[in-house]
């Protein structure tokens, strides 16, 4: 899949497995959605009036500032700088949005372990485009504020 096939994946909520499982045979993902993400990035690049973008995409006002934001959020997983820093993105978000749904109650948790193994996923799907293996980002993996790389080892900053 391409930057604007996997943007309008993370913009609608599909695993990259699932769309790309639709490509080829459902113009919505062939065509549809990766246009609504060309004009998503325009809108958001030019600094569109939110009435222009609602009209380009042919919804109301309120579903083009959601998608809108999908789009940054979107930006943030796809555009990261590799495959272990799109996944922090993806799990970061899916524990935001978690949290601002009521991350009370075992059900709750269970949905959020979900959507962190489609997470998951996705960076196997990426991993496997790229013809790369988790363990080459181990250390992006386990990154963590203050930590720096030195000869395969982490240490702190001082």
């Amino acid at each position: 899949m391409d930057r604007r096939q996997l943007l309008a994946a993370e913009i609608h909520g599909y695993s990259y497995d699932n769309y790309h499982d639709h490509l080829g045979i459902n113009p919505r993902f062939d065509r549809y959605m990766p246009e609504a993400a060309d004009i998503l990035e325009s809108a958001a690049d030019e600094a569109w009036p939110i009435e222009r973008v609602a009209s380009a995409l042919g919804v109301e006002i309120s579903q083009a500032k959601e998608a809108l934001l999908a789009l940054e959020r979107a930006r943030k997983v796809v555009d990261a700088e590799n495959p272990a820093e799109s996944f922090r993105w993806a799990v970061r978000q899916s524990i935001e949005a978690a949290i601002e749904e009521g991350l009370s109650d075992p059900e709750s948790i269970n949905r959020l372990t979900i959507q962190i193994c489609y997470c998951a996923a996705d960076l196997g799907y990426i991993l496997k485009q790229n013809g790369e293996v988790l363990s080459q980002y181990s250390r992006h993996l386990r990154r963590e504020p203050d930590v720096q790389y030195h000869d395969g080892y982490f240490d702190k900053e001082e």
